[in-house]
């Protein structure tokens, strides 16, 4: 299996499997910044750095499981790994001068949202396309992967928005904020998790049903924070 899976033409293809949907996505969002566009640099940095945040995830996810060894451990402190990471990613890249207008903070935080699920979705690819599954029977039989980016990009989005919605508050306000924010993205990534970790798989059309309700919910309060940037 080992063999398989270094073939640099499935990696290849898993990668791109995995990019290409975040940088669709990406693309989305950017189209809402066109008026202060975010330097594509910066961006590309943070997208790079989300990528990089699996790899920084993941084995901190293996010794929480390995300590805790329960089924609540891998669906909220694995959110909650996964979140923190996405946005140390942004503030280890980004510095304060660069946050100068609300519409900031959820752009940086999608953008770091989606390098993580292009990683993530291309080590999700590697096992099906080394054993010759085909597209089709990979949407169908691991509905996980058709969620993952959404997912990312909707919990880091929220995130983003609440910081957005602080912006140029007092710092009570700003803290206020963040925990809110921080906490609403790991609920909903939590809430995903267990209907897609959970055996009744057809939980899963609606939790993918919750998440479309859920990313219309953040598309309007990105909207708001567009306003509060003068966006109009």
């Amino acid at each position: 299996m080992a063999n398989i899976t270094n073939d640099p033409q499935i990696l290849a293809t898993a990668l791109l499997g995995g990019i290409l949907p975040s940088l669709l996505w990406l693309w989305f969002w950017l189209k809402e910044d066109e008026k202060k566009p975010e330097p594509k640099g910066l961006l590309a940095g943070v997208f790079f750095l989300g990528m990089i945040s699996v790899v920084i995830a993941v084995p901190i996810q293996q010794f929480v499981r390995s300590i805790f060894h329960s089924y609540a451990s891998d669906i909220i402190l694995w959110a909650t790994i996964e979140e923190i990471v996405k946005f140390l990613a942004v503030v280890v890249m980004i510095r304060k001068s660069y946050f100068d207008e609300p519409l900031d903070w959820p752009i940086y935080l999608i953008t770091a949202a989606l390098g993580f699920a292009a990683l993530e979705n291309a080590m999700f690819l590697i096992k099906p396309l080394a054993l010759g599954q085909s597209t089709v029977s990979l949407l169908t039989g691991q509905l996980r992967f058709l969620g993952s980016t959404l997912l990312h990009t909707v919990s880091s989005g929220i995130f983003g928005v609440f910081l957005g919605l602080a912006f140029g508050s007092t710092k009570a306000k700003k803290r206020l904020y963040f925990f809110i924010g921080l906490f609403l993205a790991i609920t909903l990534h939590s809430v995903f998790n267990f209907f897609i970790m959970g055996e009744a798989g057809n939980e899963i059309f609606r939790a993918l049903g919750f998440l479309w309700i859920s990313a219309v919910v953040v598309m309007l309060l990105f909207e708001k924070v567009r306003r509060l940037s003068g966006e109009n």
